[in-house]
């Protein structure tokens, strides 16, 4: 566990550094001269050949380095070239390497946004410069976007609080949410809800407090779920939360007064932490969402566009501005005992991993 963190924390500082040195990159790409020289100068000779840009919002949560790596590794085994980089949070920042990408002469970028709002610069950047644009698990709102794949994500929201309520059908529930800022936090919620509100209607269930956290951090979940239960005289009963790291912040503040283990509590993204959470009995369940299927189909997808090849959708989704080509992937509940016939079974996290201590 050591040598994870240890680990972590130094990916952290390099990606700190990266971070740095793009925004300085991008600062001085300010003048419409100097793009106009950088974006002639693709970055591949061959013209041939799909040059992709992945923008992702952060690599601070486990479940992106997966994403960056095997969507990385599946668009050259195409035969294109990719560069991915993190914004670490910020829309500043992911603006600025959109710009660096598009100034190299990237065909086509994939971008998890860190705003759903404010992604649409990204797209509207990119569109003035002949660059398509796919949004990539998190949906861009408000704007041309050109396609869009992700889970099912109100499904997501749906099994989170089927399970927890099959565990605890009456009583006083809690919802710990997303980042607002997160169109998938909207989306979890409304899932949620079409499970709890008749139930809450019936009056079987109480929801005594709601709040979404703010840029998902585990630690703002941890607060507010410290003041719910100050609030509540720790007469909580169930909680559903919208991935792993925000229950784990749920779950420290129910450790807090014993009530870890006791009180139900879902998650998302079959993180590490999440999984052993699992096996340990302080978290009822996690959504797994095979991200080899994501990673693959999205890199394949951004390789036929790079290529202006014809791309085929389930369906569409709006978002506030377009009903955009979509497709969407199916989301799998993981209980304790099924965490080997699914995540172990499709090698997403290895017995080793996750049953050693």
């Amino acid at each position: 566990m050591e040598e994870r963190l240890v680990t972590l924390f130094f990916k952290k500082v390099i990606i700190g550094l990266m971070l740095t040195i793009v925004a300085l990159v991008g600062g001085a790409c300010s003048t419409k001269e100097t793009m106009s020289k950088q974006a002639s100068e693709k970055l591949i000779k061959d013209e041939s050949v799909p040059y992709i840009g992945f923008l992702l919002d952060t690599l601070e949560e486990e479940r992106w380095y997966k994403d960056k790596q095997l969507f990385e590794d599946h668009v050259k085994s195409l035969g294109g070239q990719v560069k991915t980089l993190a914004a670490n949070g910020s829309d500043a920042v992911q603006l600025k390497q959109a710009q660096l990408l598009i100034e190299e002469g990237v065909d086509v970028l994939v971008v998890v946004p860190h705003n759903a709002e404010e992604g649409a610069k990204i797209v509207e950047m990119a569109h003035n410069n002949k660059v398509k644009v796919i949004s990539y698990d998190r949906l861009i709102t408000k704007s041309e976007l050109d396609y869009y794949i992700s889970f099912d994500n109100k499904k997501v929201g749906v099994l989170q609080a089927t399970e927890i309520v099959k565990h605890t059908p009456r009583g006083n529930f809690v919802y710990i949410g997303g980042a607002e800022t997160d169109n998938n936090a909207l989306l979890f919620r409304e899932g949620a809800m079409s499970v709890l509100q008749p139930l809450i209607d019936k009056g079987d269930i109480t929801l005594i407090a709601e709040q979404y956290t703010e840029e998902w951090n585990p630690e703002n979940a941890k607060n507010n779920m410290k003041a719910i239960l100050k609030k509540a005289n720790n007469k909580v009963n169930a909680v559903v939360a919208a991935n792993d790291g925000t229950a784990g912040g749920a779950i420290s503040a129910l450790s807090d007064v014993g009530l870890a283990g006791k009180v139900p509590v879902s998650g998302q993204d079959a993180e590490l932490d999440g999984v052993k959470r699992l096996v340990t009995g302080t978290q009822t369940m996690t959504v797994y969402k095979p991200i080899p299927v994501i990673a693959t189909q999205a890199a394949e997808m951004a390789f036929k566009v790079a290529k202006d090849e014809a791309i085929s959708t389930d369906t569409t989704i709006n978002n506030h501005k377009i009903d955009v080509p979509t497709i969407l992937l199916e989301p799998t509940t993981v209980m304790k005992e099924t965490i080997n016939s699914t995540i172990v079974k499709d090698g997403y996290l290895s017995e080793e991993e996750i049953y050693r201590n």
